[in-house]
């Protein structure tokens, strides 16, 4: 969900609510018919951060110098880094040390039961592993349009969000992306980290497929060489395969707020490709936020169908062999 836009799921009464990302309308007559409407809403900017990629393979190798520009422009305007307090908040991401590897299957603290919050979302304590994904420069975007949680990964070094934050039909790539963890009142208090290298499904690349709606960001902090994300942050370990029902907490940004929520709730499933949590009031800005079975379990990330969901429902992908195979395909990406 870069933002929540057309409506988000069938079987509601209403839909009142756009899907959570800005996906571009249309392919490239779409842009063309917007003429002169699109040119003023920023079209230049989104294209001079726009980059083709490798479309057959569904990624993209970062160019330091677009990253390090757009980490300067972020810390030059709305951000700006803090000494972290150290880590607290609910659903306290493991340290790289205690961190499992990706596991299939539901685990005995994830087996299914009620939820254990109210069923909307609500405003939650900013958390290390969960951060904010900002788009500096004049792309049509606010200041931060997506979520993105730290996923357990051999490098130390590895980002889940949704394909439509990183991704947008014709124009490819995002080149100006900055990922914040545990961003909260204009504050980086684990530094800011922009992407090396950035993996999508090519089903994704080719046409957007909502069942493949996943990325994974290789990231490095600017002027940092050798920190690894992990180790400042933390990380959710993954799980692939998961049972369910199971319950289960989102998180994530609202767009333009300064603080995070949550909801916990139960993921069942919506599909064999797509899950669907129950939970009003998670708006736009969410998309890419973590779906974590029994708080600790990275199991999806918002987005996926309907681009995410309306006002009542949010959706995403589940975690099956093809999104393992990308996960694979990400921590092996140089």
């Amino acid at each position: 969900m870069v933002s929540k836009r057309p409506g988000r799921s069938a079987g509601h009464p209403r839909r009142a609510r756009p899907r959570r990302v800005r996906l571009l309308a249309g392919a490239g007559g779409a842009l063309l018919a917007a003429g002169g409407a699109a040119y003023a809403w920023g079209l230049p900017g989104i294209l001079a951060h726009s980059a083709a990629g490798d479309r057959a393979r569904g990624s993209y190798a970062a160019d330091a110098a677009d990253g390090d520009r757009a980490a300067a422009a972020l810390l030059a305007g709305v951000v700006r880094e803090v000494p972290a307090a150290g880590r607290s908040g609910q659903g306290e991401a493991s340290g790289p040390a205690a961190a499992p590897g990706p596991t299939a299957g539901p685990g005995p603290a994830e087996a299914p039961g009620a939820p254990t919050g109210p069923l909307a979302a609500r405003p939650a304590v900013a958390e290390p592993a969960i951060g904010a994904l900002f788009s500096p420069g004049e792309d049509g975007d606010g200041a931060h349009h997506c979520s993105g949680v730290v996923v357990h990964a051999p490098g130390g070094d590895l980002v889940a969000t949704a394909a439509h934050c990183v991704h947008r039909p014709v124009l490819g790539f995002r080149t100006n992306l900055v990922f914040v963890p545990g961003y909260r009142d204009g504050q980086a208090p684990h530094g800011v980290w922009v992407p090396t290298r950035i993996d999508v499904d090519p089903r994704w690349a080719a046409s957007q497929d909502p069942d493949h709606d996943i990325a994974f960001l290789r990231v490095r902090r600017p002027g940092r060489p050798g920190e690894r994300l992990e180790d400042t942050a933390g990380a959710y370990p993954v799980r692939f395969g998961a049972g369910l029902p199971l319950p289960a907490r989102l998180a994530g940004y609202p767009g333009g707020a300064e603080r995070p929520l949550d909801c916990s709730t139960t993921a069942v499933a919506e599909s064999a490709t797509q899950l669907r949590l129950d939970c009003a009031d998670v708006p736009n800005g969410t998309s890419g936020g973590p779906v974590l079975a029994g708080g600790r379990t990275l199991i999806g990330v918002i987005g996926g169908r309907d681009g995410g969901g309306d006002e009542w429902t949010s959706y995403s992908i589940r975690f099956g062999d093809a999104a393992r195979e990308l996960y694979e395909r990400a921590t092996r990406s140089g």
